[in-house]
């Protein structure tokens, strides 16, 4: 399958449209169904290198308010005045890892997703220009890394479990060199491979 930009923006629309009527915007979190949730964005961030598609990753550090420790996208909770997911997930990643806007080609986004921790998170997905010098926030930032997208897609490479009380699995995968990617960056990313059809 010939991954070209086009082809995985094509995708991308195809899905939300789909997943039935949207915004441009955060109107469409409607906190007086459930005044807990609160609007998060996160930059899925492709690169290519080494002849393949790759997503980078970063593992949040100790400091951080929520998921201490954990492989995530680049991404957070949305700043007052900001209208749309595309600005709080290009904001994030600059303010993470210094990819700075103008270096992201935005394709489109994954369907909206309500974490555990009360966050209704839009995954944003961005080409970045690769390679590129990283200013990494070290309050926030503990390391940034590459999977290749193919190892990704390759379900030798993870777990699926159904949790008792849960509507969805869980997913995790294996190691990867010496990185645990889980839970809902997990299953943002295996959402990802299903909207390109590779899982």
């Amino acid at each position: 399958m010939n991954l070209t930009e086009d082809y995985i923006a094509q995708k991308l629309r195809e899905a939300i449209e789909a997943a039935g009527p949207s915004t441009d915007g955060y109107a469409e979190i409607d906190l007086t169904k459930d005044a807990r949730l609160k609007c998060a964005a996160v930059l899925v961030p492709l690169l290519w290198q080494a002849d393949e598609w790759h997503l980078l990753f970063t593992r949040r550090t100790e400091h951080v308010e929520s998921h201490k420790g954990q492989v995530s996208f680049p991404g957070g909770a949305c700043d007052e005045g900001e209208a749309t997911p595309e600005e709080t997930a290009l904001r994030e990643a600059n303010e993470e890892v210094g990819i700075a806007p103008r270096d992201v080609r935005v394709l489109g986004r994954l369907v909206n997703m309500i974490t555990v921790t009360s966050f209704r998170v839009t995954p944003v997905v961005g080409i970045i220009k690769w390679p590129t010098v990283l200013r990494v926030g070290q309050n926030e930032v503990e390391r940034v890394f590459t999977i290749p997208l193919n190892w990704l897609a390759d379900k030798r490479n993870r777990w699926e479990f159904t949790m008792l009380g849960r509507s969805r699995s869980l997913i995790a995968y294996h190691p990867y060199d010496g990185e645990l990617l889980w839970g809902a960056t997990a299953r943002m990313t295996v959402d990802f491979l299903k909207v390109l059809k590779l899982a």
